[in-house]
């Protein structure tokens, strides 16, 4: 009798979408789809866009006092938007 190695789902296609190329995009769109959550709905109401370009977040705001506010908690939103995907995606926030 032969002994099988037992895998997760979860594992097995976390691995098929590393081979294809296909968990950071992943990754990042779970990413941008968590910033009014993590942020908080009063910071989406403001939000106009999110969109990441080479490990940063580019947040468009139609409010220049939010802009400031979040400007100074932009370390702590980046850990919280990284463990929130539970993976490194970002390492900066840029907001305009």
């Amino acid at each position: 009798m032969f002994k099988r190695e037992v895998k997760e789902l979860h594992e097995l296609i976390l691995r098929n979408l590393r081979a294809q190329g296909l968990e950071t995009p992943l990754l990042q769109k779970r990413l941008v789809e968590a910033w009014p959550e993590v942020a908080g709905a009063a910071v989406a109401r403001f939000t106009q866009e999110v969109v990441i370009r080479n490990q940063t977040l580019f947040v468009r705001l139609s409010s220049p006092a939010l802009r400031a506010e979040l400007s100074m908690r932009r370390q702590e939103l980046v850990q919280q938007l990284n463990a929130y995907v539970q993976s490194q995606v970002i390492a900066d926030i840029r907001f305009h």
